[in-house]
């Protein structure tokens, strides 16, 4: 039976893979178990963000060494979802995901799948919202999950390959958007005939409460991870997700980290830090210019990208709660979760 691991690695710097050769070497982790890394490298966080590109290039070359396995054929079957940006609090790092061998009726799963490439002119449409429904359904049956009601979480790294004289803003924001949609149709939350480009960053009462998307253009496709229970997995991790009304819900945070099996109030004792393996949020600007009321300025600053503004605020809030500040912020929460809000995942060890 499968059982799930997952190790958070920090980086000194955005090529920085050592700490996950040291796990190799220490007979910690197989090469050839890695399944996934979800991670957070120092870079802007926009379409020229290099630092995500030589992240992914640094660790296929590690895993290409170690298993033998070439570089190419690697990045196209193990999902590297990386979010550009550590402002603030944050702190560059990787969660490694490797599945082994192990014993239990029913536990946390793990499942992954890649669309097809997606052409520059799908970006944004109807075309690649059914692609990351189709590849959604594949990843959780590559990881045996049977119902949707069971899937905790998916994280997405989609493509944002952008024409000659777009805005690669609005590109990266459209492709986020439809790959978010693209999970609420294969979880059943939004109809699929609601779901259609028109709707993209307009109606904002269709999203899905357990979406996390990137985007960028070091991918080519649509890269799907799925987190969710499934039998004949071992049952060592929990997985709590919580929707956050908007920037300033601690509660919403909190909620997180206790439907993870911590015990949060506000903050994670010292005594209980080393149980968390990984905390991902997600989060945006409202864009009606409120946060409760009160103006915030982070949409009309001229010298500052807004989701660096976000990032640094959310990654923050999230930051103090968990108690470290190795937590995956992203900005750029179309259609995930809350308008306005985001949503909050929490991996942790079971005692």
């Amino acid at each position: 039976m499968p059982t799930l691991s997952v190790h958070r690695i920090g980086m000194a710097h955005p090529g920085d893979v050592a700490a996950l050769a040291a796990l190799f070497d220490a007979g910690v982790v197989a090469p050839q178990a890695v399944r996934a890394v979800i991670g957070k490298t120092e870079g802007n966080g926009g379409l020229n963000d290099f630092t995500r590109g030589y992240f992914t290039q640094s660790l296929m070359a590690l895993l290409a060494e170690r298993s033998g396995e070439p570089a190419a054929s690697l990045a196209a079957r193990i999902p590297c979802v990386l979010s550009g940006g550590t402002e603030g609090a944050l702190s560059p790092h990787a969660m490694v995901f490797s599945v082994g061998q192990g014993s239990g009726a029913r536990g946390l799963a793990l499942g992954t799948a890649f669309s097809a490439p997606t052409p520059p002119e799908e970006i944004g449409t109807g075309a690649q919202i059914a692609a990351v429904a189709e590849t959604l359904r594949a990843a959780m049956h590559d990881a045996g999950i049977a119902r949707a009601a069971d899937v905790g979480l998916v994280q997405v790294k989609a493509p944002a390959t952008t024409p000659p004289g777009a805005d690669p803003r609005v590109v990266m924001a459209r492709s986020r958007a439809a790959a978010a949609l693209g999970v609420a149709v294969a979880l059943g939350e939004v109809a699929a005939e609601a779901a259609r480009a028109e709707a993209l960053l307009r109606d904002v009462s269709l999203f899905s409460p357990r979406a996390s998307i990137s985007s960028g253009i070091e991918v080519a496709c649509n890269e799907v991870i799925v987190l969710g229970e499934a039998d004949g997995w071992a049952d060592g991790i929990a997985l709590g997700v919580a929707p956050m009304a908007d920037l300033l819900d601690l509660p919403g945070v909190v909620a997180a980290f206790r439907a993870a099996g911590l015990a949060a109030d506000p903050c994670v004792p010292e005594a209980e830090r080393h149980r968390i393996l990984g905390v991902i949020a997600k989060g945006e600007p409202s864009r009606d210019g409120l946060i409760r009321g009160h103006r915030h300025t982070m949409l009309g600053d001229t010298d500052l990208d807004p989701q660096r503004h976000l990032r640094g605020a959310l990654g923050a809030l999230v930051a103090a709660v968990a108690g470290d500040g190795c937590v995956f912020v992203s900005g750029g929460a179309e259609h995930q979760g809350p308008p306005g809000g985001g949503l909050v995942a929490v991996l942790a060890a079971k005692r």
